[in-house]
C-alpha cells in the first residue's frame, strides 16, 4: 500500500491493543491507540486517520459517544465498532448513523484486516473520484415539469424521433417491450411534448384492478349501479377530458371491456356503468403492454380490430440490455436523485460497481437498475458505493446456474428460489477456488467472514 497509512485503535483493554497494533503494524500501518473514548475523542481532532476503531464499552467516554462526536466532526472517517456485548438495537442505530462497520468480539484479526482494508480503499476512493464532466440534470417529478426520458444510445434516439413525430398527432399510440424498458415515462413525455400539455395526464393499470372494477374506473358509475355503489363517480375518460388517457397493461383487459373500448375509439363517446347519458370525450389514447399481441389475436384473447385502432403509430421500447450506452447515465442519475431525496450528497460509485453494471444482462431492466442503486444506497454508511452494497442478484455472474435457470421454460421457478441456488451456486465455487479458506472466500465473495459461515451453514454446505 502507498504512502503511510495511519489509523486509531481505542479499548480499555491494554492486552487487546497491543494485539490489534502488532497485527495492523505488521499489515504495514502506522497505528495509535487510546484507552478510552475520550482520549480517542481527543486524537481523532488533532490527526488525521484513515480508519478508527472503536470499542463500545469503555471508561469516561463509551465508544458509542465517542463515535457519535467524531462522525460529527470527521463525517466521512470510517468508523468501526466492536464490542463483546453486542445486540441488534446497537448494531442498528449505530449502522444507521453511519458507523462503518460493526464487529463483534472474540473475533478474527484477518476478518478485521479485510475490513480496515476496504475501509481505506474507500477512504481513498473518496479522495480520487471524478465526477462527470455533463452531470445528470436534476429533474422535477411535478406534473408541470414531468421527469424526462435518460438515455443517449442509438436505439433510444430512434424513440426520441417517434416521439417528436407523434406528439401533436391525434394518433393513438401503442407503446411494446419488456418490463420495466420505461413506457410509462414515454407515454409522459409524448403527453407534455404534445398541445395537449395543458390539460390532464391520467395513467390506469388495466392489469392491477379486478375485472368487474376495471370498468367503472374507466368510464365511471352512477350511484347505485353495483353493491357498493354508494356514489356517481367520474371515470378516467372523464377526468382526463382534453388530455391523455394512458392504459397500462392493455394486453390484461377483459374481451367485454375490449369491446367498450373500440366504441370509444371508433364513436368517441361512452356512458357511465349504470348510466344512460351519453359522454362525448376528447381524449388521446396511449396503450401499452408487455404482451405479444399479434399471438394474444392468434390465440383468440385480443380483438384484432381493437388492435389496429390502438396500434396507429407504434412504439417499441428497447431492453436496457441493448442500451449499453446508457446504463452508467441512468445509474448516475438514480445516484443523484435518490441520494438527494435521503439526503445523501456527493455519493459515487466504485469503478467495479460500474463495470458490474455494464456487463450485466438487467432483466428486469430500467426498473431494476433503479431498484439496485436505491438499495445500494440504503445499504451504504459511506459516500462510496462498493460491490457489497449491490443486491444479491446484481452480483451473480454464474453463467451455467443462469442460463439453466432461464432455459426452464416448462417450470418457471420462483425468484426467490433462483437466488438462493445461484448464491449456493456462487458460494460454492468461492470456496472451491480458495481451498476451504472462510478468511480469502469471504474476501472474494466481498462479505464479512461472519456473514459467509452464516450463509454456508443456511446453504448446508460443508
Amino acid at each position: 500500500m502507498s504512502g503511510t497509512v495511519r489509523i486509531l485503535i481505542a479499548d480499555d483493554e491494554a492486552s487487546l491493543r497491543l494485539v490489534l497494533q502488532t497485527a495492523m503494524n505488521k499489515a504495514g500501518y502506522e497505528v495509535d491507540t487510546a484507552k478510552n473514548g475520550k482520549e480517542a475523542l481527543h486524537m481523532a481532532q488533532e490527526n488525521y486517520y484513515e480508519v478508527v476503531i472503536l470499542d463500545i464499552r469503555m471508561p469516561e467516554m463509551d465508544g458509542l459517544q465517542a463515535f457519535y462526536e467524531i462522525h460529527k466532526i470527521k463525517p466521512n472517517l470510517p468508523i468501526i465498532l466492536m464490542t463483546a456485548f453486542g445486540s441488534s438495537e446497537t448494531a442498528v442505530d449505530a449502522m444507521k448513523h453511519g458507523a462503518y462497520d460493526y464487529i463483534l468480539k472474540p473475533f478474527n484479526l484477518e476478518e478485521i484486516k479485510i475490513i480496515v482494508n476496504r475501509a481505506i480503499r474507500m477512504q481513498q476512493l473518496t479522495r480520487e473520484v471524478v465526477y462527470l464532466k455533463n452531470e445528470v440534470k436534476e429533474i422535477s417529478m411535478t406534473t408541470t415539469a414531468p421527469s424526462k426520458i435518460i438515455g443517449e444510445s442509438p436505439k433510444i434516439q430512434e424513440v426520441y424521433k417517434i416521439i417528436g413525430r407523434v406528439a401533436n398527432s391525434k394518433a393513438t399510440v401503442l407503446l411494446t417491450g419488456e418490463s420495466g424498458t420505461g413506457k410509462g415515462m414515454v407515454a409522459k413525455t409524448i403527453h407534455y411534448a404534445s398541445d395537449r400539455r395543458e390539460s390532464p395526464f391520467i395513467q390506469i393499470n388495466c392489469g392491477s384492478i379486478p375485472e368487474g372494477l376495471l370498468e367503472s374506473e374507466i368510464f365511471g358509475h352512477e350511484k347505485g349501479a353495483f353493491t357498493g355503489a354508494i356514489f356517481q363517480k367520474p371515470g378516467k375518460f372523464e377526468l382526463a377530458e382534453g388530455g391523455t388517457l394512458f392504459l397500462d397493461e392493455i394486453g390484461e383487459m377483459s374481451a367485454n371491456l375490449q369491446v367498450k373500448l373500440l366504441r370509444v375509439l371508433q364513436e368517441k363517446e361512452f356512458e357511465r356503468v349504470g348510466g344512460t347519458k351519453t359522454f362525448h370525450t376528447n381524449v388521446r389514447i396511449i396503450a401499452a403492454t408487455n404482451r405479444d399481441l399479434t399471438k394474444e389475436i392468434s390465440e383468440k384473447r385480443f380483438r384484432k380490430d381493437l388492435y389496429y385502432r390502438l396500434n396507429v403509430v407504434s412504439v417499441c421500447l428497447p431492453p436496457l440490455c441493448e442500451r449499453g450506452e446508457d446504463i452508467v447515465l441512468l445509474a448516475n442519475y438514480f445516484l443523484k436523485r435518490f441520494s438527494g431525496e435521503l439526503g445523501r450528497i456527493n455519493m459515487f460509485f466504485a469503478p467495479e460497481v460500474l463495470d458490474i453494471f455494464r456487463n450485466y444482462s438487467w432483466p428486469g431492466n430500467i426498473r431494476e437498475l433503479e431498484n439496485a442503486v436505491e438499495h445500494a444506497i440504503i445499504m451504504s454508511s459511506t459516500r462510496v458505493i462498493l460491490p457489497e452494497h449491490l443486491p444479491l442478484s446484481i452480483k451473480v455472474d454464474d453463467v451455467e446456474v443462469t442460463g439453466k435457470i432461464i432455459q426452464e421454460d416448462d417450470h418457471f421457478k420462483p425468484l426467490r428460489e433462483i437466488l438462493l441456488e445461484a448464491e449456493k451456486c456462487h458460494i460454492s465455487k468461492a470456496l472451491e477456488r480458495t481451498g476451504g479458506n472462510h478468511t480469502h472466500a469471504a474476501k472474494l465473495l466481498q462479505i464479512s467472514r461472519r456473514a459467509l459461515l452464516y450463509k454456508i451453514h443456511e446453504n448446508n454446505l460443508s
